[in-house]
């Protein structure tokens, strides 16, 4: 078994090093990739040295089974081709494939089924958003189904990328020591003591594509018909992402069973005593695995309505943990 990692000097190709070590995922051999910049570098995996080569259009990937890919959309665009040729599988950690109807877009917890069927040799993970939010719908949905979901996100930094973060930290440093902000680059706004609402770029109807990715890939990963209206939202917290989510299902829900399903479901930890101040925060939920959900409870303005407050790591399960588990039940299944 050779895996290969392509962007493994990102926050996402780090994080999936260290996740495949944590995991002691079954490989034999392991190859890094990078930009030109990135080529060179040296990471250390299960105590040996490894070398970002330089992603080309050559054979590198012929001996490859399983490509983590997590360079950016166009990236992986160009070079799909390329890391497939052979018969490697290539897990696409951008946006680039999601929505195509050849392409499955997985949540293990969810559709792990889906990923079997990959007549192209591309698997999608979803945006992070996304995936936190399905894998606490899930358990509901097989309660009664869901019909619409209105969601407001609070995305730290890491959702764009080290440089983000390290941009963040920056900024509070130059608030600290000179009293204003100097480096705005990889936001349109100052982030400290801020928050932004807008994620993503600005589409014509005035949901961002972030928004939107929310409303398309929830029906694709779940196989359903439902709605979802997003206000995805960067706030100033360095990692994880948090969610409030207000759904409305079909049958009316006891807020017993929904805590009690949420209880017991893959990839769910209930956190939910909010009388004695307990609920779910991103500074306990950085460097884990589960999405942790609380303040569950009835939807005021809605007869059928549920609402509840979920936080996850982004890079972990919003991104590099999902891809890994993918790839965990590809060997599973023997495909």
């Amino acid at each position: 078994m050779k895996v290969a990692i392509v962007g493994a000097s990102g926050a996402v190709g780090q994080e999936l090093l260290g996740i495949l070590e944590e995991r002691n995922f079954p490989l034999d051999d392991i190859v890094l990739f990078g930009s030109k910049r990135s080529a060179g570098r040296k990471y250390t995996f299960r105590g040996k040295e490894y070398e970002v080569k330089e992603l080309r259009h050559n054979d590198d990937f012929k001996d490859v089974n399983i490509a983590f890919t997590s360079a950016g959309g166009s990236t992986s665009a160009e070079f799909a081709e390329t890391i497939t040729k052979y018969g490697a599988v290539m897990i696409d950690n951008s946006s680039q494939f999601r929505m195509d109807a050849d392409v499955p877009l997985v949540v293990p917890e969810i559709n792990a089924e889906d990923a079997l069927n990959h007549p192209r040799g591309i698997i999608a993970n979803p945006n992070c958003t996304t995936i936190m939010m399905v894998v606490a719908l899930n358990p509901i949905e097989r309660l009664s189904h869901i019909r619409k979901v209105r969601v407001s996100s609070y995305q730290s930094a890491s959702g764009a990328g080290a440089a983000a973060m390290s941009e963040l930290q920056q900024q509070y440093k130059e608030l600290v020591e000179d009293g204003k902000v100097k480096t705005v680059e990889k936001f349109p706004h100052q982030l400290a003591y801020n928050v932004i609402p807008q994620i993503d770029k600005m589409t014509d109807t005035d949901y961002t594509k972030e928004e939107m990715k929310m409303y398309y890939e929830t029906q694709k990963i779940m196989h359903s018909d439902v709605r979802t209206a997003a206000t995805c939202v960067r706030v100033s917290s360095l990692r994880s992402h948090s969610e409030a989510v207000w759904l409305e299902t079909e049958a009316p829900l006891e807020v017993e069973a929904v805590r009690k399903v949420l209880e017991a479901a893959p990839g769910v930890t209930l956190v939910d005593d909010p009388q004695h101040y307990v609920y779910p925060m991103p500074l306990e939920s950085a460097g884990k695995d589960d999405v942790y959900v609380g303040r569950v409870r009835k939807d005021l303005a809605a007869e059928n309505g549920i609402t509840l407050w979920l936080t996850g790591d982004q890079i972990r399960k919003g991104a590099a943990l999902n891809a890994v588990q993918i790839a965990e039940y590809l060997l599973k299944s023997g495909k």
